[in-house]
């Protein structure tokens, strides 16, 4: 038994499981799930590689166990087109074995080998030790809020 996770690049087929997974990720972390709103997204970036990339994660002994979304951006501060590693979520059954270091660095290789320069993310305020994996991989905190203006009527609530 290898204590490596093993990583895969998801695709349109790969849905079924993902949005089991992205259900179980909001609930843990308290965002709001709109299916009118992820579903369309998740689609989205299985089926157009040019958004980005869902990374599927599994482990020898437990098979699937977690997911990346890493997705596309813009900023002239970062130097141009960066990479948004959107959601992080390791099943609690896959926890505690260094996974989330593995996956961080699975994400950095995927972006380094797409070009990026730098990725950026977010972390809600309650969540300590996703912030603590986050810094201790490298990752600095920028000191700043990310606020959100909802531009549609189905986006009203996000992340409130």
């Amino acid at each position: 038994m290898s204590n490596d996770l093993q990583v895969k690049i998801a695709g349109p087929d790969d849905f079924a499981r993902l949005i089991a997974m992205v259900r179980d990720f909001y609930v843990e972390d308290r965002i709001p799930y709109q299916p009118e709103l992820v579903e369309p997204g998740l689609h989205a970036v299985l089926e157009n590689p040019q958004y980005g990339a869902v990374l599927l994660l599994s482990g020898d002994d437990i098979g699937l166990v977690g997911y990346i979304t890493l997705g596309w951006c813009f900023s002239v501060e970062q130097g141009g087109r960066f990479v948004l590693l959107d959601e992080l979520y390791l099943a609690p059954a896959a926890r505690g074995r260094g996974w989330g270091h593995q996956a961080l660095a699975h994400a950095r290789d995927w972006a380094a080998g797409q070009g990026a320069a730098v990725i950026r993310l977010e972390v809600n305020h309650h969540n300590a030790k996703a912030k603590a994996l986050y810094l201790g991989a490298g990752y600095r905190d920028d000191e700043r809020d990310i606020l959100t203006l909802p531009l549609t009527a189905t986006s009203g609530s996000l992340h409130s």
